[in-house]
């Protein structure tokens, strides 16, 4: 019997993700989503520890905010973001991963490991792996193309 390795998470994801403070202001956080081109960030403590995540779902809330005269929204990424973040450890599979993208709307998922944020995984990073894993399977094409057919 065969026992074929699965690809990992720690193989696919981002190992350098920017964070926000709960702290920071949030235009300020809605100008670093934009200068990233990212579509969400996490934020972290001080030590580093994950607190929440935001998203610009979680940013759209501030179009609902301000009063008649159109006042600029006011407050912290704490006061905007998601607190219950579904994390993945560096070791689950990325078919695991993939599986789990289909039943959340999620982009992505923070990697945790002893309580510390080790990076993130969105789709693309799982499409890369599944690209790869598919690669493999498929066959060998310049073969494919050394066939001879109807030799007389």
């Amino acid at each position: 019997m065969t026992i074929r390795h699965l690809p990992t998470v720690r193989e696919f994801m981002d190992k350098f993700v920017d964070t926000l403070s709960p702290e920071t202001d949030i235009m300020e956080a809605v100008n670093f989503l934009l200068e990233k081109r990212v579509t969400g960030a996490l934020v972290a403590n001080s030590e580093g520890e994950l607190v929440g995540i935001l998203t610009e779902f979680d940013c759209l809330k501030l179009l609902t905010l301000g009063g008649a005269d159109h006042e600029i929204p006011r407050g912290k990424v704490k006061d905007f973001m998601t607190t219950e973040v579904h994390t993945i450890p560096p070791s689950m599979d990325i078919y695991y991963v993939a599986g789990l993208f289909m039943a959340e709307d999620f982009r992505r998922f923070p990697v945790v490991e002893d309580g510390r944020i080790v990076g993130a995984i969105t789709r693309f990073d799982i499409l890369r792996g599944v690209q790869r894993g598919l690669a493999g399977l498929a066959p060998n094409r310049s073969s494919e193309g050394n066939a001879v057919v109807g030799v007389a």
